[in-house]
């Protein structure tokens, strides 16, 4: 199984979350490509550990739906089905409205801050077409509320499930609809530093709602990508939950 780049070996002991990190990403960023074999015994001599972590790291990742594996058969990077990205864009959209709703009357001056420094970097990051140093700035930006709001099954469900978004949305950071996000993270420190709870909850939401037209406009089957958008245009995916106001 011949890898695009290589990595550096990691250290002997690696623990398995280090694993996970490396092939999730590596998945994300396309260093691993859609169809790809995954050999327990290839990953684990590329990354310079023994098998156990890396077959543990591809049980994960199958739950996710980053990879997908058949019985008697090899494992495989799965390949970008809009189905599949349209329902964890709903859960993970959901998600972060949810630890938005709960983080706004508990974040400090502090936090805050942090939310608009981040920004800040993601914009300069998309000015200068950086997609890597976006998403990572981005990642930073909604992690605050999420890690305020103290909701744990929140933040294990985003992790499970924001990996699979995130293979989309390096297509949207890489076009001009990506920089409308701007606006939106901006609009939504500020409702945060105002204290407007259900306000800044629907920026969040909306925020992530923006991948609806590129993930409508993927092919339904494989991984090729679509035409970067011109505009930011967003498309109603994600009912609201029963209950909601």
């Amino acid at each position: 199984m011949p890898f695009s780049r290589p990595l550096t070996p990691l250290r002997r002991g690696l623990l398995r979350e280090d694993v996970y990190d490396q092939l999730r990403d590596a998945i994300v960023d396309g260093t691993l490509a859609p169809g790809q074999v995954l050999r327990d015994a290839e990953v684990a001599s590329w990354l310079g550990v023994s098998r156990t972590p890396v077959r543990e790291a591809l049980l994960r990742l199958g739950t996710s739906g980053l990879v997908r594996a058949t019985p008697g058969r090899s494992t495989v990077v799965a390949t970008i089905e809009p189905g599949a990205v349209r329902d964890a864009q709903c859960v993970v959209a959901s998600m972060h409205r949810l630890a938005v709703e709960v983080a706004v009357p508990r974040l400090s001056a502090e936090e805050v801050a942090a939310m608009r420094d981040a920004n800040d970097r993601f914009a300069a990051a998309l000015t200068a077409g950086d997609v890597d140093a976006a998403l990572a700035a981005d990642d930073e930006l909604h992690a605050v509320p999420v890690r305020a709001s103290g909701n744990d099954a929140v933040a294990t469900v985003l992790e499970q499930f924001t990996p699979v978004v995130r293979r989309v949305e390096r297509l949207r950071f890489a076009s001009l609809a990506g920089r409308e996000s701007i606006f939106l993270h901006a609009r939504l420190v500020d409702l945060c530093a105002a204290g407007e709870v259900e306000a800044a909850a629907e920026v969040s939401f909306q925020t992530w709602q923006r991948l609806a037209p590129l993930i409508e406009s993927l092919p339904k089957v494989g991984g090729a990508a679509p035409a970067p958008l011109a505009d930011g245009s967003a498309h109603e995916m994600c009912p609201e939950f029963p209950g909601r106001r």
